[in-house]
């Protein structure tokens, strides 16, 4: 075998739409970035690094079986809570917020490695349990999400607390637990809302307030969504035009490269763009489905379902406060937004899609 064959072997156990749906991410990535930033090359360059290693990653996971990422489960979900405990002691605090933990100059969020860590392990444990519809599997399910749900509740960051707590619970739904449990569930926090809402921070009580009614209080709480909300808006059918969004080249629109970059690319590329965006997204969802139906043991099934579905939920919530349908929450968007930790994660994710197409049989 010759050296360039080995150096393509790898490639292999990539799957071409998957493939096909990031690069098409990646591409949109850089050409908004480059317009919201005013034409930095250096954001761009920044992000294609990013991008560089996030792909990697991404070919290393795909050519790791699944049975090897399926013994790494527990390890990964005690590291993970190991983390969040440390971070709620000793974590870097910024507006408030105890979330980052700091080696050296680098700063990472635990709350990351738990997006992925909490997934994999319920795979791990349901997909070795005989009877899932038993009442022990839902408890157990149910405190195995709360340890990390609260702890990140805790920083205080609920809206990622929230996104791992539905990612596991997607975990449970597919495992077949029995369906009162989450009606169960749903009676208690719609019966609980009004106590839980005493024990919220202020900026959590704002940001709900503010969803409600961005007018309340415009240049203040509810600027962001009502200059997001214009900016999306005035985008039309074709859009402005690339590098012609007044929202964003005006410095009207906050965070126009992270957490609200869907409005400046809506501005610019107008619905033809954000139809392809999202077209872009499902096909990457659908055929994740796809990966998870075609799984013949549990775990790959499991784990490729409940990715998929995570994967979409963060679409979901990024695009919905963007446009007012949902409240303000620091979710970026998938492989759009400028950032490395949370782009680091969702190729991981998308690298265990991979590998548990390229590896169909794995240890039951």
């Amino acid at each position: 075998m010759n050296w360039h064959t080995r150096l393509l072997r790898p490639l292999r156990k990539l799957d071409p739409a998957l493939m096909t749906g990031i690069v098409i991410l990646m591409l949109i990535s850089l050409a908004v970035l480059y317009s919201g930033s005013q034409e930095s090359v250096h954001v761009v360059l920044a992000q294609f690094l990013r991008f560089a290693i996030g792909i990697v990653v991404l070919v290393i996971v795909a050519n790791t079986p699944p049975e090897r990422i399926r013994a790494w489960a527990p390890t990964l979900y005690v590291m993970g809570i190991i983390l969040l405990a440390i971070t709620l002691v000793a974590g870097k605090t910024n507006l408030g917020a105890r979330r980052w933990l700091g080696i050296g100059p680098l700063t990472f969020q635990p709350s990351e490695l738990m997006k992925l860590a909490l997934p994999l392990f319920l795979a791990y444990y349901y997909s070795q349990q005989e009877n899932v519809r038993h009442w022990l599997s839902a408890i157990a399910g149910f405190v195995l999400i709360a340890i990390p749900f609260l702890l990140i509740a805790k920083e205080p960051d609920l809206g990622t607390a929230a996104q791992i707590g539905a990612a596991g619970i997607f975990m449970m739904w597919l495992a077949g637990v029995r369906r009162r449990w989450f009606i169960g569930l749903i009676t208690l926090a719609a019966i609980s809302g009004p106590i839980l809402w005493h024990f919220l921070h202020e900026y959590q009580k704002e940001r709900i307030l503010t969803f409600l009614d961005p007018q309340r209080d415009p240049l203040g709480a509810g600027y962001h969504i009502i200059q997001s909300m214009i900016a999306v808006g005035s985008g039309g059918f074709w859009g402005k035009g690339w590098f012609n969004g007044t929202q964003v080249n005006l410095d009207f629109l906050p965070e126009a490269q992270t957490d609200f970059v869907f409005a400046g690319f809506a501005e610019e590329f107008g619905l033809v763009g954000v139809i392809v965006l999202i077209s872009t997204y499902l096909l990457i969802v659908l055929r994740g489905l796809v990966i998870a139906y075609e799984s013949r043991d549990s775990f790959g099934r499991l784990i490729a379902g409940t990715l998929s579905l995570t994967f979409f939920l963060y679409i979901f919530i990024n695009m919905g406060m963007t446009t007012g349908i949902l409240p303000v929450v620091g979710v970026p968007l998938p492989l759009i937004s400028y950032g490395g930790t949370a782009m680091l994660t969702f190729m991981v994710g998308l690298g265990i899609l991979m590998s548990v197409h390229a590896h169909p049989r794995t240890h039951e």
